[in-house]
């Protein structure tokens, strides 16, 4: 690192945990975010700023005058343009160090892979199951940490599945793809805007600690928070041995 980075860098390099080394560990790092929306605004802003060094952001939709309440990675003027390459125009004023990926068409199994194997973490910050379920069997078939995270009216809910480790449980673990769950769009449902903040916030904390291997991530823990009265619980989670996705990796 030059001077420039290690004073923009300075409050990390002052952890013992993070540290020189640690910090260039980030900057050599490449995390994937699928979705450029409420969960991935904070995520992002929060990875750039702390200097990973490469982004790949996908989102095929359009900012929205409605997104605007709570994608903060997104401006007024940004109205119309694609997601992901709005929140690459926000990231790169943020840190212009780093570089962005923009991906603006909808991931699928054709791409996904490859968009997984060449990241060293997944943030799954889509708002559909049949995403979610895709990113996962992907992560799982990568071996790659997969942070995911979720956020409706004002429940939030968040967790990391470390699929390096056979042993974790996977997202399918905990919501099977014939279970009972529906989708319920905030354009139907409605989300209390810092509520995206948080649950993205914790996503891209759990992202640091698992790119620098620093204190205990939610790996087999499911947090869950009610923003109306700030309780959260926290529920353990444990590998399904008859889970289609995971056990046959």
């Amino acid at each position: 690192m030059d001077d420039q980075q290690l004073l923009r860098y300075s409050r990390h390099i002052l952890l013992p945990q993070i540290d020189i080394a640690g910090q260039e560990k980030l900057n050599q790092s490449h995390v994937l975010i699928i979705g450029a929306g409420g969960l991935g605004s904070p995520a992002a802003m929060y990875l750039a700023a702390s200097g990973v060094g490469q982004l790949t952001i996908c989102d095929h939709d359009q900012v929205d005058l409605t997104n605007l309440q709570r994608q903060i990675v997104h401006s007024s003027s940004a109205i119309g343009q694609n997601k992901a390459c709005s929140a690459q125009q926000s990231l790169k004023r943020l840190n212009p160090e780093i570089t962005i990926n923009p991906v603006d068409n909808r991931v699928s199994a054709d791409n996904l892979y490859q968009l997984i194997n060449d990241a060293d973490a997944v943030i799954d910050a889509s708002d559909n199951f049949n995403t979610r379920h895709a990113i996962n069997q992907a992560c799982i078939a990568g071996r790659k940490p997969l942070i995911s995270g979720a956020a409706v009216r004002f429940d939030g809910q968040v967790s990391v599945f470390d699929l390096r480790d056979k042993n974790s449980p996977c997202y399918q673990c905990l919501y099977p793809v014939e279970g009972k769950h529906e989708d319920m769009p905030c354009a139907i449902m409605g989300v209390f805007s810092p509520l995206v903040g948080i649950i993205g916030c914790i996503q891209a904390a759990e992202t640091l600690k698992i790119i620098l291997n620093i204190g205990k991530t939610l790996s087999g823990r499911l947090l869950i928070l009610d923003g109306l009265t700030m309780h959260w619980r926290s529920a353990r989670l444990y590998k399904d041995p008859k889970c289609p996705a995971c056990n046959q990796s």
